[in-house]
């Protein structure tokens, strides 16, 4: 997998159109953003596009607008927090059509160092299913295409992937450069040893990552509800823990797959146990600690034990790369998420390069106040699953590699 694409610090775009794909989908309440991170971790690519003399078009999808446009869809308020964050105006060029009069205006009118705000790529129904005109109407805008929103690097969109067919000039930003160099490489080149976490509720969410993290690392954790799908393709007893039967044998394969490669496989050795789950989800509750092979009919594991945080914790202690994703329990409750903070502070502790591959586990991370310890977290969580499983997302693979 060559990993190598040109970087926005590779091309000249002064006095050129740039169109930039950033993730600006936050969220939203009554029309106001309540959490503004991915429009920080936009800023270093646009402010760079800025510098250097580029008329700087961004676009972004938000939500799910099931047809086409949608107020409370819209892009509105991203101009104005973007416009504060960058000390000078972005025009929001407000098309249900994405690409209309008011975008057309707005971009002909730039100047250098200018910042344009499409609204909604997905207003356009063409958008998903990367059809034309969306994306020849959007490349027409443009003569350079900037890619920095990983967390649809693993969609073939018409902002994603179907741009680059009328775009020659392409690069990533700094945003997807990152993201690329970690997750990237984690997995193609790690430093050793490379201990992967796996946790999260379903086994079959991961069954690409399992097989193919067992391959690329060196010791491979299981914690959360997959879990006890494991334990019962072992034979225990895992009472009336999430278990999916369907994919037992499976689980057999794969504990037989590490065997075969001289890789270790680490499952819980205790649990922690409770009689119904928590409702709501932070309710108090009694919890007792067993093994994981003493785990009683009527009762439910919805954490790892102790003795398995220990265990995991050492196994990290030794590490050189670590790639975390999937919490080891339900996290939401302050009882039940130990086993989750013990594996969080064992990142914390180490010196190893600590990669957290987004979604739930990002959450967890950020949460429990562990973020700035960690060498990166992924800001995609479908993406960087999907590289994790060794696929190659339409987002980058469309992106010219260096020369």
């Amino acid at each position: 997998m060559n990993l190598n694409k040109v970087t926005v610090d590779d091309i000249n775009v002064a006095g050129k159109k740039v169109l930039v794909r950033c993730d600006f989908n936050v969220p939203l309440k009554d029309g106001v953003i309540t959490n503004d991170n991915r429009i920080t971790a936009a800023l270093p690519t646009i402010q760079k596009l800025i510098n250097d003399g580029g008329k700087v078009i961004l676009c972004s999808h938000l939500g799910k607008p099931k047809n086409g446009p949608e107020a409370k869809f819209s892009l509105a308020p991203v101009a104005v927090r973007l416009s504060e964050l960058l000390g000078k105006e972005v025009v929001f060029a407000d098309d249900d059509t994405v690409v209309g009069d008011n975008a057309k205006k707005a971009v002909a009118e730039m100047k250098d160092g200018d910042v344009v705000l499409l609204q909604n790529t997905r207003f356009r129904k063409e958008e998903t299913k990367n059809l034309e005109p969306f994306s020849s109407e959007l490349a027409s805008l443009a003569e350079v295409f900037v890619m920095d929103a990983f967390g649809s690097a693993h969609r073939a969109h018409c902002s994603t992937a179907g741009v680059t067919d009328h775009i020659k000039d392409t690069a990533v930003g700094y945003l997807m450069q990152k993201e690329i160099n970690y997750l990237g490489n984690a997995v193609e080149t790690p430093v050793r040893p490379f201990v992967a976490i796996l946790g999260g509720a379903k086994v079959a969410d991961k069954l690409n990552v399992i097989s193919n993290l067992l391959e690329k690392c060196d010791t491979l954790i299981i914690g959360g509800g997959m879990a006890y799908t494991f334990l019962k393709a072992k034979g225990y007893e895992v009472g009336t823990s999430l278990v999916d039967d369907t994919k037992i044998d499976y689980c057999k394969e794969m504990i037989k797959k590490a065997e075969d490669l001289g890789k270790q496989l680490l499952l819980p050795i205790d649990t922690t146990i409770t009689k119904d789950f928590p409702d709501p989800i932070d309710a108090p509750i009694e919890v007792t600690v067993v093994d994981s092979n003493k785990i009683p009919a009527d009762m439910m594991g919805l954490d790892i034990g102790t003795k398995t945080a220990e265990l995991y914790a050492d196994a990290v202690k030794s590490a050189k790369t670590v790639v975390w994703n999937g919490p080891m329990g339900v996290f939401e409750n302050p009882i039940l998420a130990k086993g989750t903070i013990a594996v969080a502070q064992s990142l914390a502790d180490t010196d190893a390069t600590t990669i957290i591959g987004g979604g739930d586990s990002a959450a967890a991370v950020i949460q429990l106040g562990f973020a700035d310890k960690m060498s990166h977290i992924s800001t995609g969580g479908g993406a960087s699953l999907e590289y994790l499983e060794g696929k190659v997302l339409p987002g980058i693979a469309v992106i010219a590699d260096k020369k």
